[in-house]
């Protein structure tokens, strides 16, 4: 059985394309026109691929490496050994995102995976629906009553599209994912098995049994976000859930209703957000944190992961724990805690009383 390739580079980079596109120099004897082929690790590149440096650990690795051309910081040039060509740049790993982005273009957002063009005859779209030329639609999707989708979209096998929706131009909406009562803007990613636009969780509750209160809200997804596989994000009550622009969420997540999350935020997976939450720009959250309802946090914050988060949180804070606080409370705690500890140790007692 042959190996498969599944991203083939589309054509080769010559070193001056390379520069360009990190915004770095050429060293003086460099080829311009020496030919990059692929991208790999320092420690298993060759001549025709590109490496990057940016970690202190991997220094003795950079010393040894065999790639054709390494992107480096201003720190850890001196290390560079005489083969590879050295790139100077702010931020390689930025530089490398670059390089791959063009070497291999098809992974920079899923396409058909059926390589279709156009809508497939197994593709079940509603008269009434307006697609605009250059979508393509793969076996199995769903497009419903007066949805409308933008040119250069990708429409998923078996992705089911609600009446009424709205989606931009340029995205890539992945196998099975579910979109309703939402407005998706351009560019955005939506990875296999989103579900976008179920009911939020909303009961009114008493002792008599729980009445459903009916969710009558949409979703906005603004230009640029991307979200991963399996994750969730519930329609308003009756306002608006919002995601923000440029924001990046991972596989499984959580948003519940009326979520407003701003602008560049990054969500790790298995975040769960409560209802009513309001995330403003440049927050990060780490894997596996949960936020209460109707709280506020504030711009630029980064929270733990793991960390359960209850109350608001001030712009620009580092907070971690349960419940979450200042990150250096929380070491602080952590460590009065391990010393106490420390100091009453020896031998554990039994657990009956002598």
């Amino acid at each position: 059985m042959a190996e498969p390739v599944f991203f083939p580079a589309s054509s080769a980079l010559t070193l001056s394309a390379v520069a360009e596109l990190v915004g770095a120099a050429l060293p003086e004897g460099a080829d311009p026109q020496q030919a990059i082929r692929g991208v790999a690790p320092l420690e298993t590149a060759t001549p025709s691929d590109l490496a990057y440096m940016d970690n202190a650990r991997y220094a003795a690795v950079l010393a040894t490496t065999r790639a054709g051309v390494c992107l480096v910081s201003e720190r850890f040039i001196a290390k560079v050994p005489p083969g590879p060509v050295a790139l100077l740049t702010r931020d390689p790993h930025r530089g490398f995102a670059a390089v791959l982005s063009a070497l291999f273009p098809s992974a920079v957002r899923p396409g058909s995976v059926f390589e279709a063009s156009g809508v497939t005859p197994g593709a079940f779209v509603h008269p009434s629906a307006r697609i605009e030329p250059g979508v393509v639609i793969d076996p199995g999707a769903v497009i419903g009553p007066r949805a409308e989708i933008g040119r250069g979209t990708t429409i998923g096998a078996t992705a089911v599209v609600g009446a009424e929706v709205r989606i931009g131009r340029d995205c890539s909406i992945g196998p099975g994912a579910a979109i309703q009562y939402a407005l998706v803007g351009n560019r955005v990613i939506l990875h296999q098995g989103v579900r976008i636009g179920q009911d939020g969780f909303g009961f009114a509750m008493s002792g008599r049994g729980h009445l459903k209160v009916p969710q009558v809200g949409r979703v906005i997804i603004q230009d640029d976000v991307e979200i991963g596989a399996n994750t969730t994000i519930d329609r308003g009550a009756t306002r608006d859930t919002i995601i923000g622009e440029g924001t990046k969420i991972d596989n499984l997540v959580q948003i519940a209703h009326n979520v407003v999350i701003g602008r560049h935020c990054v969500i790790v997976a298995q975040v769960g957000i409560a209802g009513s939450t309001t995330l403003e720009d440049f927050v990060t959250i780490g894997g596996q944190a949960g936020i209460i309802g109707h709280i506020r946090i504030g711009r630029g914050t980064q929270i733990a992961a793991t960390s359960n988060v209850n109350s608001d949180v001030p712009p620009g804070a580092i907070w971690g724990g349960t419940p979450a606080r200042p990150m250096r409370d929380w070491f602080r705690e952590v460590t009065a805690l391990k010393n106490l500890a420390a100091k009453r140790g020896g031998p554990a007692r039994s657990g009956a009383d002598d």
